[in-house]
């Protein structure tokens, strides 16, 4: 992101101290053991558990909450981590709004689900302040995997290896491990460093080797890679970052919201990062809102999402739409960038052209807008980067931009396995990358076992 030229009293203390640390704060807290106790107590425990099915890594919902229930939380995370070991990660950044507790049959009833969520986060936090490890390797089986990609689905995938007693080497581009849980998740959703506190937890079985500063297609190759290991798994989520294609996009001031969300991450001081008085948000996923509801908590006078369609077609749930309006973000749909306003090289406003759906295509009216703005953060989707795996030659076979699998993982070569958003279907979801990378692993275990 860019760091300059910012006007006057934009950087520095914009707040006092104590306001960062109310508006970064844990957007929810935590439970409490009596809290815990009354909130399993709203569970029907259905047979056919919807909850279960909603979720992505099929944890049995019903089992864990009833452990909580008969006060062991222990018992509890066990049953979380059997199918997803990044469970208290999931249990923070889930839009479970829109899985497991959308399925709630108290939700249908009553319009208030079991918060399943936060009994999650209850019962995994329990287990990693104790230290407290359910799985132990098993004999080594003297095969290796190399995992590429720190991320949800990397740790995963390694975890799972690392139990079925293969030797496992994690190479990942970043400093840190932790993929989008240490880089691009709203700094209040996941507060003191709990991203590294997991990798800290999950790399405890022992059995796994982490290699920062190694990215594919630059320090390593995908050769090599299969030269070196037995089998290899790709979990390396999109790189690119889409851009707006619209006339002075490169301006000063119009930076990509990954990198603003991600040098917000990694801040000592929340003061220090630049943001701007005026800002607009270009997009209407998860990343536009983290970065719009940022931008506000870091001092921003005014803050506006502009999304191309509807705000029934937002990526972005609707909980995750009214947090940012409860934070003063003001939301406006059916509006696309014509062009980005500049002086001198600076940011100074956008135009926006007015759309709508004519014969199932979206269209601009030819009607426009201008906004006074001094940043741009575009978020508009991130691209797959085809140079980590052949560039125009690609060595994998892809599909709509991204590496085409089967239902198992298993890429177009022989050896070789992929999960997480790389993949063709990924969905851009914590939850969805551990059970695919899980399930790859899994596969890749059978395959080595043959």
């Amino acid at each position: 992101m860019a760091n300059n030229a910012f006007a006057d009293g934009i950087t520095g203390n914009r707040l006092d101290p104590q306001e960062y640390d109310r508006n970064f704060a844990d957007l929810h807290a935590p439970l409490d053991k009596h809290e815990a106790l009354v909130a399993s107590d709203r569970c029907y425990f259905c047979y056919d558990a919807p909850c279960t099915k909603a979720c992505p890594t099929e944890i049995d919902i019903p089992m864990f909450i009833r452990q909580i229930q008969t006060d062991n939380p222990l018992g509890a995370a066990k049953t979380i981590f059997d199918q997803n070991i990044l469970g208290g990660m999931c249990a923070r950044v889930c839009p479970t709004e829109t899985l497991c507790e959308e399925a709630c049959v108290r939700m249908a009833g009553e319009g208030k689900p079991v918060e399943i969520g936060r009994l999650q986060r209850y019962a995994t936090d329990i287990a990693m302040e104790q230290g407290r490890q359910f799985y132990e390797r098993a004999a080594e089986t003297g095969k290796s995997v190399a995992v590429v990609g720190a991320g949800p689905a990397g740790l995963a995938a390694a975890h799972r290896l690392a139990m079925h007693g293969h030797s496992v080497t994690i190479y990942d581009a970043k400093p840190k491990p932790g993929g989008l849980n240490e880089y691009g998740i709203a700094t209040y959703k996941t507060t003191n460093n709990f991203a590294q506190s997991e990798v800290d937890y999950v790399l405890g079985i022992g059995g796994i080797e982490v290699r920062t500063g190694q990215k594919l297609g630059r320090d390593i190759t995908l050769a090599e890679l299969k030269e070196s290991h037995d089998a290899v798994f790709l979990g390396i989520g999109l790189a690119g970052v889409n851009d707006l294609d619209v006339k002075h996009d490169d301006a000063d001031g119009a930076d990509d919201a990954v990198s603003f969300i991600a040098g917000l991450r990694q801040a000592r001081d929340k003061a220090d990062v630049p943001v701007g008085r005026k800002v607009v948000v270009i997009g209407g996923g998860m990343t536009a809102i983290d970065a719009a509801v940022q931008s506000k908590l870091l001092g921003a006078e005014t803050v506006t999402v502009v999304y191309r369609r509807g705000r029934d077609r937002m990526n972005a749930s609707p909980y995750e739409q009214d947090l940012a309006a409860s934070k003063g973000v003001n939301l406006r749909f059916n509006l696309m960038p014509k062009k980005v306003l500049a002086k001198k090289g600076r940011v100074t406003g956008i135009e926006l052209e007015y759309t709508a759906v004519k014969d199932g295509k979206l269209e601009g009216t030819g009607e426009t807008v201008k906004l006074e703005c001094d940043q741009i953060l575009k978020a508009i989707g991130q691209a797959f980067e085809p140079d980590a795996v052949g560039g125009k030659k690609p060595s994998l076979a892809l599909e709509k931009g991204r590496i085409k699998v089967d239902g198992e993982g298993r890429t177009s070569m022989t050896g070789v396995w992929a999960g997480g958003d790389c993949i063709l279907g990924g969905e851009d979801l914590t939850v969805t990358a551990v059970a695919q990378g899980r399930d790859a692993a899994e596969s890749i275990h059978r395959a080595l076992a043959g």
